[in-house]
């Protein structure tokens, strides 16, 4: 996504930039791009997978429920930055997506 992302911001100064300059200034910006996404995927399955794991030995059962619940934590604590309502809406979001791709490869039977 880095790679996508990076290449399309343009720097400011791309009129007075010779091909090379616009080259070397594009690969750079898609480097840090692409590390910044990594970084924060990774941190998201962190909190997903913990907070499967947590609930799922709390419940001692295997089912959608726990997905959900997972959801939720992931996507609260990515929008806590933003405030109390960042923080639902991030929940609810996270927390109806989970559940629709568990749903669409139907995991729980």
């Amino acid at each position: 996504m880095g790679l996508f992302f990076g290449a399309l911001e343009n720097p400011i100064m791309a009129e007075e930039m010779t091909a090379r300059q616009q080259i070397v200034y594009q690969a750079k910006q898609m480097g840090r791009k692409s590390m910044s996404h990594a970084k924060t995927f990774a941190v998201m399955g962190l909190i997903f997978s913990a907070a499967e794991c947590v609930v799922e030995k709390a419940r001692a059962k295997h089912d959608i429920t726990n997905s959900a619940v997972a959801g939720c934590v992931t996507g609260g604590a990515l929008a806590a930055k933003g405030g109390p309502q960042a923080t639902c809406i991030g929940c609810v979001g996270f927390g109806a997506f989970s559940v629709a791709i568990e749903k669409f490869m139907e995991r729980y039977n």
